[in-house]
């Protein structure tokens, strides 16, 4: 069947992005919301709301990118480490709710899809991705196909630990010395207040990179060296073609992560995959996810 579109959802830490997406990946509406961080209830709620918004006859299927390990035979939500979802049997409360195929994958799994499809991805089957927002994602394509690990729970890229016994992790994660601790939006917030004041955050360390601030340069080269670390690792591990550099602040910061990361990631990979790799620049932005998420809302229809 390659008919029809599919809403796509990607469940952020901050917002909620839906949107309906055609075959092709062209989104052609979209619509968002805050993401509830008071209960599961709530968030499963403004999930329904988001799709409800969205639907109409053209619509076939939907699908869902979510911060969290994925039980595939389930389709349940393991564990969000940044929201209050816990064993959230999302797939089939949503097929209940609106009679149509639900598929279900992690949020960064979702954009790198996307990416795959429709963006920077296009035309190469060993790819990695990584999201930086609230937390640091990650998702693969090897071999022409996405890579999901046992039962859908791998490809936790931000919770691969790069400095050991290092700094306490995000939200409910017990681990120490994540990449995610270290690259995220988050971590760029935590950097830019300790030098800059309460009111900083990732987006106005940017602003002030882009104004000459030589010291919130310094400390985004700081990030961007963590993340060359991961992406070495990485490289090693999966031989991708490319990687691609995503998410809100990833993308926003793009111009001073790239660099030294890659300065980094190069000295990290061994040949033959590091003269192989190319770092890039998510083209999707932040609908990478949304996208993705659609793609995967046709994988339940056509299966």
């Amino acid at each position: 069947m390659q008919a029809g579109h599919a809403i796509g959802v990607d469940l952020g830490g901050t917002k909620i992005l839906a949107g309906v997406v055609a075959r092709d990946g062209t989104v052609v509406r979209r619509h968002e919301r805050p993401t509830p961080q008071d209960s599961q209830e709530h968030v499963l709620a403004e999930l329904e709301a988001a799709v409800a918004e969205l639907l109409d006859d053209s619509v076939q299927a939907v699908g869902f990118g979510v911060p969290s390990p994925i039980d595939q035979d389930q389709g349940i939500v393991v564990r969000c480490v940044n929201l209050p979802l816990e064993g959230a049997p999302l797939r089939d409360r949503m097929h209940e709710r609106f009679g149509i195929p639900v598929g279900l994958d992690n949020d960064a799994n979702a954009a790198a899809i996307g990416e795959w499809r429709a963006g920077a991805g296009r035309g190469e089957d060993d790819l990695v991705m990584v999201t930086l927002g609230t937390g640091v994602g990650g998702g693969i394509i090897t071999g022409g196909r996405p890579f999901r690990g046992r039962n859908g729970a791998g490809a936790e890229l931000g919770h691969v630990v790069i400095v050991h016994d290092g700094r306490p992790c995000q939200g409910a994660c017990t681990g120490r010395g994540h990449l995610e601790t270290y690259a995220s939006g988050t971590a760029a917030s935590e950097a830019a207040r300790e030098e800059f004041g309460p009111s900083a955050d990732a987006h106005r360390l940017v602003r002030l990179a882009d104004e000459g601030d030589a010291k919130a340069k310094a400390l985004l080269e700081e990030v961007a060296r963590h993340l060359g670390s991961g992406l070495g690792s990485f490289v090693n591990v999966f031989g991708p073609r490319l990687v691609i550099l995503g998410g809100g602040f990833g993308v926003a910061a793009y111009e001073y992560l790239s660099g030294p990361a890659e300065e980094v990631l190069r000295r990290e990979a061994l040949e033959p995959m590091r003269g192989a790799v190319r770092l890039a620049k998510a083209e999707l932005g932040t609908a990478a996810g949304l996208i993705g998420a659609g793609f995967v809302g046709f994988e339940a229809l056509d299966r």
